[in-house]
């Protein structure tokens, strides 16, 4: 059964505030990480299930969900973990929050890997740690943006870090990371004993044919030092629901974190484990392929788009998820890309500066939506900038 991704539901409800209802109705949404498609109908008839069987009471994760969840990293990966393993979350950010309160401290504070998700840069004042900058090393290639890691300035950085919280798939910058490359970052981090909260949210949405590894299956000793973090919600495209795992073999640190979690009370709803159920049961997996086939024509649409009529514009070619990101240092704008295009164009993106002071002058663009409606937003992006060249 091929799948339609080129119809979306209007979600223009003025009672609701979601994406399409943040900025006026003349403005194309095209920045917070959810998709426009309709979740996969298996996940919407168990919710209709559900919700006909009339009691929306309290539901606790369930030994067979965790069956689940193991039974899919084994699917995907090969990676076998227990049923015990794993962790229910309210979603990744509370999950990496979790792991920052528990093992970070005042003088030992979490590293990242700049430009990075924006939420990551929220752990330091949210929990009032340091943040310890590793940035990208960035290159061009014709339009083409490249990001590398700085090896020597991640080693020196890691000596200050408690925690490294590791974004991969990248977001916004789309990085597959390489198996080469996770070994030698878990190599550092275990040097220096500083704990991997291994943020995959994304590690579903693969564009080609690219595989990923979960950094915790490289080895037993790099997963005795990992805090995997997973959730059906991007690939599913039901972030709403709010159900995250964290996949933590090592049992004493993951008492550690469990007892955080039920300390702060983070308890995650029912038709967020329902929905976790049937995402990671198989039932979608159809219906993943056929997305995967069209996120990746979107992919190339974009990045042709931007090298053909955008020339003074600079683009990554993402491996994974369903974000691009843009560089407009030399496009003649004047001020930020965001608030040019937002007032130029009705073009709402993602401010590159959200995620690091290495955004300033680019933006991110979600293409998770139908290829007419990535065309016009596009074109309006072009017709914005002609009228200053």
């Amino acid at each position: 059964m091929k799948h339609d991704f080129d119809h979306t539901p209007n979600r223009r409800n003025p009672n609701h505030k979601n994406k399409w209802t943040w900025y006026p109705n003349d403005v194309l949404p095209m920045w917070v990480a959810d998709m426009d498609f309709p979740s996969p109908k298996p996940i919407l008839s168990a919710l209709r299930r559900a919700i006909d069987n009339g009691v929306l009471g309290y539901e606790l994760p369930s030994k067979a969900l965790y069956e689940t969840v193991s039974a899919r990293m084994d699917r995907l990966y090969g990676w076998k973990v227990k049923p015990e393993a794993v962790v229910a979350v309210t979603g990744i950010v509370s999950g990496f929050s979790v792991a920052a309160r528990t093992f970070c401290t005042p003088k030992k504070g979490v590293l990242i890997q700049t430009p990075v998700y924006n939420e990551f840069h929220a752990v330091k004042n949210n929990l009032g740690i340091p943040q310890i900058d590793a940035p990208f090393v960035k290159s061009v290639d014709g339009n083409i943006l490249h990001y590398e890691i700085d090896w020597d300035l991640f080693a020196r950085q890691t000596k200050k870090a408690g925690m490294f919280l590791l974004c991969n798939p990248h977001n916004p910058l789309g990085i597959l990371f390489s198996r080469k490359d996770l070994l030698r970052m878990a190599e550092i981090c275990i040097k220096n004993d500083v704990l991997i909260v291994s943020d995959e949210i994304h590690s579903e949405l693969l564009l080609d044919d690219n595989q990923f590894t979960p950094m915790a299956k490289l080895s037993p000793e790099i997963a005795k030092h990992t805090v995997t973090l997973i959730a059906p919600s991007k690939t599913f495209n039901v972030p709403g629901l709010f159900c995250g795992f964290a996949i933590i073999p090592n049992k004493e640190l993951r008492e550690q974190y469990a007892k955080t979690v039920e300390h702060l009370r983070l308890h995650v709803s029912s038709m967020g484990l329902f929905a976790a159920h049937t995402a990671f049961g198989g039932q979608c997996d159809g219906w993943l392929r056929d997305l995967r086939r069209y996120l990746t024509a979107n992919r190339d649409f974009l990045v042709d788009y931007v090298t053909e009529y955008m020339p003074d514009v600079r683009t990554t070619v993402p491996a994974a998820t369903y974000l691009g990101w843009l560089d407009f240092t030399s496009a003649g704008i004047k001020g930020s890309p965001f608030e040019f295009f937002m007032k130029e164009a009705k073009v709402a993106l993602s401010d590159g500066k959200i995620f690091g002071r290495e955004g300033e002058d680019h933006v991110r663009i979600n293409f998770g939506t139908t290829r007419k409606l990535l065309e016009q937003g596009l074109e309006r992006m072009r017709k914005a900038l002609k009228r200053i060249q």
